[in-house]
C-alpha cells in the first residue's frame, strides 16, 4: 500500500480563474472538495455577519442555549480550555 502526502486545506475565498493542475508540490481539490469548502466558507461568512449585526440592534440573532433542568450528575462538570491543554501535550512532547 502507497502513502500519500497529508493534504493541508486552507481556503480564503479566493477562487483561481482556470481549473488545477498537478503541479510540483501543488494538490488536486475535486469540485465536491471545492463545492463543500465554499458552503462553509459562506455559511460562516452569514454567521459573522449576523453577529456583526447584532451588536447594534436590541433584537439577539444568535442565542446560548441553557438547559432548563441540568443533569445533577454533571453539576461537578468543569469545562475544559482546550487550548491550555494543547499547549501542555506540545511542551510535554518537546520534553519527552
Amino acid at each position: 500500500m502507497a502513502s500519500s502526502p497529508v493534504s493541508r486545506v486552507v481556503y480564503n475565498g479566493k477562487r483561481s480563474g482556470g481549473p488545477r493542475s498537478p503541479g510540483a508540490g501543488s494538490e488536486i481539490f475535486t469540485p465536491a472538495h471545492e463545492e463543500n469548502v465554499r458552503f462553509i466558507y459562506e455559511a460562516w461568512q452569514c454567521v459573522e455577519r449576523d453577529l456583526r449585526s447584532q451588536m447594534g440592534s436590541e433584537r439577539s440573532l444568535v442565542e446560548e442555549y441553557v438547559e432548563k433542568m441540568p443533569n445533577p450528575s454533571l453539576k461537578a462538570f468543569k469545562p475544559v480550555d482546550l487550548g491550555d491543554l494543547k499547549r501542555r501535550n506540545t511542551q510535554d512532547a518537546k520534553k519527552s
